[in-house]
């Protein structure tokens, strides 16, 4: 039998498409994400199934569109307890199953100072190590978790708490001031530090899996000072501006007024969080080689979902934009060529469903997830003809020339992609055959081809 594969799964929070060197992004430096690129296959539609972060993980651990796993928002709890995930089939197939950085699959018990919550273990994870998020750590002053019993140790839990409280005042959009960490001592250090070590100590009689969850870039954009000196004069990118016409009014009032300044400032800190995180890939990177995994490691690279930053006056996600729903995809491994890019349109989801069949394991029925193995691995060019996404108040999908939302009690969108791709102009009214047959590929898409009665609107 031939020798079974690692993964390397790292995962960041709050990442959008189009910020990543390899992309393009002359702005932003991310050497190593683009190392991972030039080994493999860059992925440039890669769509969420829903743009917030327990609703996007849970979907993605059980391979089943948010609606089916019953997660539509962060706080709706977790999937039923007999749904299985993809970690689970890892161990089942004999692969250790590690963890670090916040898994945020639900309320899985207390982490404690080791991060092994009794959840991550019927999640599937034989090694977990789940750390608080930034955010959750800078509410209490007690340590709860991995990461605030370390700044603990380190006498900079209070410093650390005294700054969050600040930002929670202010909120978290405009918070976006330097770490008052140390570089080591930040989150995603943390974070990064341990999956290195994990790497460098596993021993090599099991195969292994194992993700790594950032938990940057996600607001506030908080880098360390090292990282936000890089980018304090930076050019970035203009962002797109408030629009009136066509928008329905939950979009309009999440419309923050900010001005350019703030907008750039933010994009700015965005960068260096996500260079923080490209370094510790780096050292991840060199460990496998160190160890010699290298050649026989797939390493995938995404996020949960995009961030607007600074977009229609918008920061985070919560949104049907493609700034929020698009993410990067990155793939390198055994059996694929390297410096490929691939415009098939990918579901999150599909990591799932491609991961256990890199693995070995036979198909998952009865799941929405679908592998895109035969993409990696030149047998096919494309492999969805659309990708859905939604949330408690709307539900989208696109394919490669439209995007048709439809939002619950408001007005629907539709947008030409090719022509439009900042969502500028909705087409709605002005294409009613494009919008209908659009229309009847979202319902069909979460309702089987059942269509309803005229008039009638369909709810969830």
């Amino acid at each position: 039998m031939a020798e079974r594969p690692n993964f390397l799964f790292v995962f960041d929070d709050q990442h959008r498409y189009d910020y990543l060197g390899a992309a393009g992004a002359a702005w932003i430096d991310t050497p190593n994400l683009d190392r991972i690129a030039a080994r493999g296959m860059r992925f440039t539609q890669c769509a969420v199934n829903a743009p917030v972060c327990a609703a996007s993980r849970m979907a993605l651990a059980t391979g089943l569109s948010p609606i089916r796993a019953g997660v539509l928002m962060n706080g709706f709890g977790k999937a039923a307890h007999d749904t299985p995930t993809f970690y689970q089939r890892l161990r089942d197939h004999g692969y250790w199953v590690a963890s670090t950085g916040k898994l945020h699959l639900g309320p899985l018990g207390a982490a404690g100072p080791h991060g092994q919550p009794p959840g991550a273990y019927r999640l599937g994870f034989t090694h977990p190590h789940d750390c608080e998020g930034k955010m959750a750590a800078g509410y209490q002053r007690k340590a709860n978790g991995p990461y605030s019993h370390y700044l603990q140790e380190l006498g900079l839990l209070d410093d650390f708490i005294d700054d969050y409280q600040k930002r929670i005042e202010v909120g978290w959009g405009h918070a976006n001031w330097d770490s008052v960490l140390p570089t080591e001592a930040f989150a995603d250090a943390f974070i990064g530090r341990y999956a290195t070590e994990w790497i460098a100590d596993v021993p090599d009689v099991n195969p292994w899996f194992m993700v790594v969850n950032f938990v940057g870039p996600h607001s506030p954009f908080d880098p360390p000072r090292e990282y936000a000196d890089k980018y304090r004069d930076r050019e970035m990118p203009k962002a797109i501006p408030r629009i009136e016409n066509g928008k329905p009014q939950w979009i309009l009032d999440r419309d923050l007024g900010l001005s350019p300044q703030a907008v750039t400032e933010a994009q700015r800190q965005y960068c260096a969080a996500i260079e923080a995180i490209d370094d510790q890939v780096g050292t991840m990177l060199d460990a496998l080689e160190h160890r010699g995994m290298l050649d026989n490691t797939y390493i995938v690279f995404s996020s949960d979902h995009g961030e607007m930053l600074g977009d229609f006056g918008m920061y985070a996600k919560y949104v049907p934009c493609e700034a929020a729903l698009r993410v990067p995809l990155l793939v390198a491994g055994p059996g694929i060529e390297p410096g490929q890019v691939s415009d098939a349109l990918v579901e999150l989801i599909d990591i799932n469903a491609t991961i256990c069949e890199l693995a070995g394991m036979r198909a998952q029925e009865h799941i929405d997830a679908q592998s895109f193995a035969p993409v990696l691995c030149d047998e096919a060019t494309e492999h969805r003809t659309e990708t859905a996404s939604l949330l408690d108040n709307f539900r989208c999908i696109r394919n490669r020339d439209y995007k048709f939302i439809e939002n619950y009690n408001d007005i629907c969108e539709l947008y030409d992609l090719r022509q439009d791709p900042g969502e500028r102009n909705n087409i709605a009214d002005e294409m009613p055959a494009v919008r209908e047959e659009m229309r009847g590929r979202l319902r069909e898409r979460f309702f089987g081809g059942r269509k309803a009665p005229a008039g009638m609107p369909i709810k969830l």
